[in-house]
């Protein structure tokens, strides 16, 4: 008895011994998760598309610091496979499928901008393999079934409803819309919902027109605003033409009372037009002035996921010296989304990860999420808003940006009418 209890005795400090120095308890296992995606350095898409892709690496930084536990205990760490699509389509396939044949990705984010996205989604879909959609507002990506493919941002057919909504809001006499408007796929979309729901509202459309991407010399199309004269012009397209717009229509005077243009206003780069940017309102995914936080979430019962606005935006300047605009936030929250669904799912399996994303219903500093299931749209973004801004001056006489609409999150009035 003394033997076996002495034998004992050992075996329990050998045990100890080896816990102690860490031979007992198995690390847990790690794995490498692959994420692809191509951004746009340069071509038409380089300054929106650098915004997304610094929100993107200012996830993968943190997430990365921790990782993400499965349910059998394995700890899950990113890392990025990207390429420059160069702003182009045809570019945009040939890479994706490079990134899912020859670099083995495990999920995918889309590119900036929603011609490229569908492109890069017909891809996605092809393989089967899930893809976060970021940077891109089309409805019509979510309405040819597909599986894999799922929407963060605000669709186009609601991007500019709201900017009608604060024209009724400022001023019941104003009836008369121009829309000019660059003709790619993001901004039709955009403007012919926007024309729908204007005229619903009892708004006349005095002008109706495209523009190539590209376009530079904007004054046949303010020559033709000037004879329409309307109360607002509603459009735009992408930063740069956007902003040569708006400039143009600075200088050539244009007496409209209201102008809200898509994707340059937003962008803090707009403000180095001077003067021509005053008083121009854009539609907004996101600001850092945004009222998202835990008791929002609380009151409209549904889960808060991820860091505070405060603390994106604190991380996010700490890293690249400004403020974050949009197009970075939703970079961002691309990565925490599916970091959420690979958490709810315990599992790298994209059938579980697929359900997860189906079932999802949550906000994070970047708003509400959630994705329509039916066969119809599957993957469109269902709870996601807009915000509008408009740049006024500060106390100091400087630009800046306000958000005006909806009155309930404004940080200001809204200048109205413009006057040049």
């Amino acid at each position: 008895m003394k033997k076996i209890a002495y034998g004992t005795l050992m075996l329990v400090l050998l045990s100890t011994l080896l816990v102690a120095c860490g031979g007992a308890e198995p690390t847990a296992a790690a794995k490498t998760v692959v994420l692809g995606f191509t951004s746009s350095k340069t071509g038409a898409q380089e300054v929106p598309s650098t915004g997304q892709t610094r929100g993107l690496d200012l996830w993968l930084e943190q997430v990365n610091a921790t990782g993400v536990k499965l349910a059998d205990g394995t700890v899950v760490k990113f890392e990025f496979k990207t390429y420059d699509d160069e702003s182009n389509k045809d570019r945009v396939q040939q890479l994706y499928t490079k990134l899912i044949n020859d670099d083995k990705t495990n999920f995918l984010i889309s590119p900036y901008s929603s011609g490229l996205t569908d492109a890069a989604a017909v891809i996605a879909e092809q393989y089967g393999q899930i893809m976060i959609t970021t940077g891109a507002a089309s409805d019509a990506t979510y309405m040819k079934g597909y599986k894999s493919v799922f929407q963060l941002y605000t669709p186009a057919s609601r991007y500019l409803t709201g900017a009608v909504d604060l024209l009724a809001d400022l001023d019941a006499n104003a009836k008369k819309i121009a829309f000019v408007y660059e003709n790619d796929k993001f901004s039709t979309d955009v403007v012919n919902a926007a024309k729908a729901y204007a005229e619903g509202k009892g708004y006349e459309t005095v002008l109706f027109e495209g523009y190539d991407t590209g376009t530079a010399d904007f004054a046949p199309f303010i020559n033709k605003i000037v004879g329409a004269a309307p109360d607002a012009i509603m459009g735009g397209g992408h930063f740069a033409d956007g902003s040569t717009f708006a400039k143009q229509l600075y200088e050539k005077q244009v007496a409209a009372k209201f102008i809200a243009l898509l994707v340059a206003p937003p962008e803090l780069k707009f403000a180095d037009i001077g003067e021509a940017a005053l008083g121009i309102i854009g539609p907004s995914q996101w600001e850092p002035q945004a009222a998202y936080r835990v008791e929002t979430a609380q009151a409209a019962d549904i889960e808060w996921y991820g860091p505070s606005v405060a603390d994106f935006v604190a991380a996010y300047n700490t890293k690249y010296g400004e403020d974050p605009a949009y197009h970075a936030a939703g970079g961002y929250a691309a990565g925490l989304i599916l970091q959420k669904a690979i958490e709810a799912a315990g599992s790298l399996e994209a059938d579980k990860i697929r359900a997860a994303l189906e079932g999802m219903n949550l906000m994070t500093f970047y708003g509400a999420v959630q994705f329509d299931t039916t066969a119809e749209a599957h993957g469109l973004q269902v709870t996601h808003e807009m915000v509008y801004i408009q740049w006024q001056k500060d106390a100091a006489g400087a630009l800046a940006k306000q958000v005006v609409w909806p009155s309930a999150g404004k940080s200001a009035d809204p200048i109205y009418p413009l006057t040049r």
